[in-house]
């Protein structure tokens, strides 16, 4: 079953368009959704919630249109983001007690739990939380109404390694049974290559890939050579670097020759997201 179905999504602003965006995520994974920023993670992220007006395309949430069952699938929902700024000079408990009458399935004790895991203080001031405590304590509001889909932005930043660690082997925790389904928004693609099922990548407002992880990132070579060799190539780049020994480039493994001699690695996902950032400033 599909936790998560997005069919030619787009959304034009005056200097932005997001093209025909479509991905699916099933039920039971985390799937990393990676951008520069700019790139269309956001306007992707209020769209799902419906908190922007799209202006074409179809966004269904475990089988039910967004747009036709907004209120009904907002119960199934929890959503994180990086900081908190509402109310903050209330208490924890005094915010928790408002935000618990909007959902028909809260449940106490498992709210109770998640503020003992995180060690979270109910008489503490929102402002007085530091930037992981508050995105936990958005992580316990959403896990408390009994949500299946999860959209967190930014969870991580800002963290120190110790706690995105910690948070991030929540997450893998949580998807264990196949009940519970991420979408992980990030600029630290770390925190993905260690968590993430499926990755999803975002580049001026189209999809370039979405797909299991390893697949993912086996759909690219970094390529080692001379700037003789660079020539031979260069046609079939997506980008690449100059440098005193030669140059470096990435290149979609389908358009790789092995017999060249030439080094070739595989490269992680920030390497990934940097050559193609470089793309527009090569071929304007």
């Amino acid at each position: 079953m599909l936790a998560l179905d997005i069919k030619n999504l787009n959304k034009t602003y005056e200097h932005f368009h997001l093209k025909d965006v479509s991905f699916q995520l099933e039920k039971g994974y985390i799937m990393g959704f990676i951008g520069a920023n700019g790139a269309g993670k956001t306007t992707t992220i209020k769209s799902i919630l419906n908190l922007i007006h799209i202006d074409s395309g179809e966004i269904r949430i475990f089988g039910k249109n967004m747009a036709e069952h907004e209120l009904e699938l907002k119960q199934e929902i929890g959503f994180a983001f990086g900081n908190i700024d509402f109310y903050t000079r209330s208490k924890i408990k005094t915010l928790t007690n408002v935000i618990k009458t909007f959902y028909r399935n809260w449940d106490d004790e498992t709210y109770y739990k998640y503020l003992r895991k995180f060690n979270l203080i109910e008489d503490k001031k929102i402002a007085e939380l530091s930037t992981g405590m508050k995105v936990k304590y958005s992580l316990a509001l959403a896990l408390s109404h009994g949500a299946k889909l999860l959209i967190l932005d930014e969870p991580t930043s800002g963290l120190d390694p110790v706690a995105r660690d910690n948070l991030l082997e929540t997450f893998q925790e949580l998807v264990m049974d196949g009940e519970i389904s991420i979408l992980f928004s990030t600029h630290i693609t770390s925190d993905l290559e260690k968590c993430a099922d499926f990755i999803t990548y975002i580049h001026n407002g189209q999809i370039i890939n979405s797909s299991e992880k390893e697949q993912f990132i086996d759909a690219y070579r970094l390529l080692n050579g001379t700037n003789e060799q660079l020539d031979m190539v260069k046609d079939q780049l997506i980008s690449y670097k100059t440098h005193s020994f030669g140059f470096t480039g990435l290149i979609h493994t389908k358009d790789w020759d092995p017999s060249l001699d030439m080094k070739s690695t595989v490269p992680n996902l920030e390497e990934i997201m940097i050559y193609f950032s470089k793309m527009e400033d090569m071929y304007v």
